[in-house]
C-alpha cells in the first residue's frame, strides 16, 4: 500500500511540470483569436460518448467538468487520472492544403473521498486555451509584392481543487476553485519585396492570473435495481479576468499598449442527463451555453459570441462478470454539435467520436482509448478536418480498506 503511494504522488509531481508546459496542444489558424482554442476538460472516457459530463456519474471516471460527481467514488478508492493525446490535422483553403501533425500531455487528476460516500475530494491540472500556429500569406498591392506572417503560441493553464457533498442518499452538491494562469502570444510580421516600402510588426501578449469558481449539482435514483437516471446541471458566474494584456505596434511610429482591465470570463451554464440499464446501456445527453457575448473583452461587449454546444452518447458494457473479456470492456459513441465562441470562426463544428475501456481482471483501473473526428469551417473559408486520439489510465485502488485480523 506505502509502496503504490509513493508511486501516485511522485507521478504528479513528475507530471505536473509536463502539463504545465504542454500548451501547445494544436495548430490551427483560429487559434489567433479571442484567448486561443478553448478546451473542454472531458475525462477520456467521456470523449468516447462525445463529450457528455453535467450529467454523468461514473465511479470508474473522474469529472472534472461536474463537480458534483466527485461523491460516485466509493468510501475506500483512491483514483488517478493521466491522458495524452495525438491529433492529425488536415487544412484547406484556396491555396491548397497541408497537414500537421500535434502531440499533448491533456491533464492529470485525482480524487479520493474525505468521509465515507458523504464527501470527496478532487484536484488535478488541464488546460483551459491552446495557442498554436505558423503561417504566411502572400500577395500584392499598388504594384509591390508583400508577406504578412502569423505566428503565435502558448495558452491558458487550469490548476483546480474540488469539493463534492451528498446531501441526500439521492441529492449531491459541488464546487470547484481554479486558479488560471500562463500567458498567449501572436505576432503579425509585414514586410514587402521592395526595400524602399517599410514594413510593420504587431506583436500582442496576454498574461493571465486569475481566479474563478464552478457550481454543480446532481439528482439520481435507481429504479427497480435496473434503472438509474442522474439529472445535473453545472453553473459559472461571469468574472473578471484578472491579467495583463501588452500590444507593441513596431513601424515608422511605433507604439505600445498596455491594458489590464477589460476581460471577462462568461456566465456558463450546463445541463445533462444520464440513463443506465442492468449496468449494461449507458445512454446521456448535454446542453451547454458560454455568454460570451455579455462577457468584456477589451472593455467591450459584443466582440465575442455566444457558444451552445450539445453531446450525444452512449456506452455498452455487456456484462461486468463475464470470463469473457470482450463482454467486460466498455463500448463507446457519441456526437457533439458546437459553436465557435470568435466571430471569425464561421460556421457550426460538427464532431463524432468512439471510444473504448479496457479494464483489469483485479481492479477497477481502466484504459480507455478514445478517437475523435471533427471538422471545422472559419469565416475566412478554411476547412480544417481533426482526426484526434486519446489515452489515458484511470487508475482506482482501495487506500482507505482497513483489513481484519
Amino acid at each position: 500500500m506505502k509502496r503504490l503511494a509513493a508511486i501516485f504522488v511522485c507521478s504528479l509531481f513528475l507530471f505536473l511540470p509536463m502539463v504545465l508546459n504542454a500548451q501547445n496542444a494544436t495548430s490551427s489558424p483560429s487559434s489567433r483569436f479571442g484567448y486561443g482554442e478553448m478546451n473542454e476538460n472531458i475525462p477520456t472516457a467521456f470523449r468516447g460518448m462525445g463529450g457528455v459530463a453535467a450529467g454523468m456519474r461514473q465511479r470508474s471516471a473522474i469529472n472534472p467538468s461536474q463537480p458534483a460527481s466527485y461523491t460516485a467514488c466509493d468510501s475506500v478508492t483512491f483514483m488517478f487520472d493521466l491522458a495524452a493525446s495525438g491529433m492529425w490535422t488536415r487544412y484547406a483553403d484556396a491555396n491548397g492544403h497541408r497537414n500537421r501533425p500535434n502531440g499533448n500531455l491533456e491533464f492529470v487528476t485525482l480524487q479520493f473521498p474525505i468521509w465515507k460516500q458523504h464527501i470527496a475530494f478532487s484536484a488535478g491540472v488541464m488546460p483551459y486555451t491552446s495557442v498554436g500556429y505558423d503561417f504566411a500569406l502572400s500577395g500584392s498591392s499598388g504594384g509591390y509584392d508583400y508577406q504578412i506572417k502569423y505566428q503565435g503560441e502558448g495558452g491558458i493553464t487550469n490548476v483546480y481543487a474540488g469539493l463534492s457533498f451528498n446531501i441526500l442518499n439521492w441529492f449531491a452538491l459541488g464546487a470547484n476553485f481554479y486558479y488560471m494562469f500562463g500567458d498567449a502570444t501572436n505576432a503579425i510580421d509585414l514586410s514587402f519585396s521592395d526595400n524602399a516600402v517599410t514594413g510593420s510588426t504587431m506583436y500582442q501578449n496576454m498574461r493571465v492570473n486569475s481566479f474563478r469558481f464552478r457550481y454543480g449539482a446532481q439528482l439520481f435514483h435507481t429504479f427497480a435495481d435496473r434503472h438509474r437516471i442522474v439529472l445535473g446541471a453545472v453553473l459559472e458566474n461571469q468574472q473578471k479576468l484578472r491579467g495583463e494584456f501588452v500590444q507593441y505596434e513596431l513601424s515608422t511610429l511605433d507604439s505600445v499598449l498596455v491594458q489590464e482591465d477589460g476581460f471577462q470570463l462568461p456566465l456558463y451554464y450546463s445541463v445533462g442527463a444520464s440513463y443506465c440499464y442492468d449496468d449494461r446501456l449507458l445512454i446521456a445527453f448535454d446542453y451547454s451555453n458560454q455568454a460570451w457575448n455579455n462577457a468584456k473583452y477589451f472593455g467591450l461587449t459584443n466582440v465575442l459570441r455566444n457558444r451552445s454546444r450539445y453531446a450525444f452518447g452512449a456506452e455498452y458494457r455487456h456484462n461486468k462478470m463475464s470470463r469473457n473479456y470482450a463482454e467486460r470492456m466498455y463500448w463507446r459513441i457519441g456526437a457533439t454539435i458546437m459553436d465557435s465562441y470568435v466571430q471569425q470562426g464561421g460556421k457550426t463544428d460538427f464532431a463524432v467520436s468512439a471510444g473504448v475501456g479496457f479494464p483489469l481482471r483485479t481492479s477497477e483501473t481502466l484504459f480507455n482509448i478514445a478517437l475523435e473526428y471533427n471538422r471545422r469551417r472559419s469565416a475566412a473559408n478554411l476547412v480544417e478536418d481533426n482526426l484526434k486520439l486519446t489515452i489515458n489510465v484511470a487508475v482506482a485502488e482501495n487506500w482507505f480498506f482497513k483489513r481484519k485480523l
